[in-house]
């Protein structure tokens, strides 16, 4: 198959990313075309030990990022959108790790191979770019969990993110009223609490009044992987790591768009 058939299907995903990275649309195509000569005049440049989509984004972030320019930090567009303003308060290196595993879904090994780096450092991107996301979104958090430990290790997560704990809740009617003294900005679920009571039940009760980011932390991921609609966003399982929960509380923010209704969970 010719090096076009390959990355065909890969240049509307190559092209979202581009424009994320590059700041404007334009731009991002500017780079996409500019990528695609490179490839048009040395093939030898698209690597075929390479799954296609992995190779294509190499070639384009080798490209980008060898212009200095595009690795220094931006200035501000006052007229770019939230969404926008948010991925420009993330310097560019540490913003192309999270895009490519977070909107893109490369793997850690796929990313260090298009960013031609290794994974311990892009590990390192990715947490300095949820960093850099903690501080401009900091925000404040509700705790739905009933194992003393585990809630005092996602506590100390939480706050070393810079955002606020409001409560931590055991059961559901704790997290119904304690989203009802201070509604939350983020929610961080279990769904089996201490009194036999459901997280997942709680959560629905609070989104009937309010739009709210929600992270379901769980030993039962069964529950609400059904593979029916709708299932949740951010799920992380437990036993977990503090790195991934890292991770998915700067996507769980990143992503939010509190205009979109939200929809209720069933398990």
């Amino acid at each position: 198959m010719s090096i076009s058939k390959k990355i065909a299907p890969q240049l509307p995903y190559l092209r979202r990313f581009a424009r994320a990275v590059a700041g404007t649309q334009v731009a991002g195509d500017s780079y996409v075309a500019a990528a695609l000569e490179v490839l048009i005049e040395d093939p030898s440049q698209f690597s075929t030990d390479l799954d296609p989509k992995v190779a294509l984004y190499k070639t384009f972030a080798a490209l980008f990022n060898s212009m200095e320019i595009n690795l220094q930090p931006e200035t501000r567009d006052a007229n770019s959108t939230v969404a926008d303003r948010r991925l420009e308060a993330i310097t560019p290196l540490p913003r192309q790790a999270f895009l490519l595993r977070t909107v893109e879904g490369f793997s850690l090994s796929e990313t260090a191979s298009i960013l031609n780096l290794d994974e311990d450092t892009v590990s390192e991107l990715v947490e300095s770019a949820g960093l850099e996301i903690s501080k401009q979104m900091a925000t404040r958090v509700l705790i739905i969990e009933d194992e003393p430990m585990i809630a005092l290790d996602l506590e100390g997560i939480v706050e070393g993110l810079g955002h606020d704990v409001i409560a931590v809740a055991r059961t559901h009617a704790d997290a119904v009223r304690a989203s009802q003294r201070e509604t939350p900005g983020l929610v961080l679920a279990d769904i089996q609490l201490a009194d036999g009571s459901s997280g997942l039940d709680a959560v629905n009760q609070m989104l009937q009044a309010f739009s709210v980011p929600v992270i379901f932390i769980t030993a039962y991921p069964d529950r609400l992987l059904t593979g029916v609609r709708p299932e949740p966003a951010f799920l992380i399982t437990k036993p977990y790591q503090p790195e991934t929960v890292k991770a998915i509380i700067s996507q769980a923010l990143f992503f939010d768009r509190r205009a979109q209704p939200r929809t209720k969970l069933s398990a």
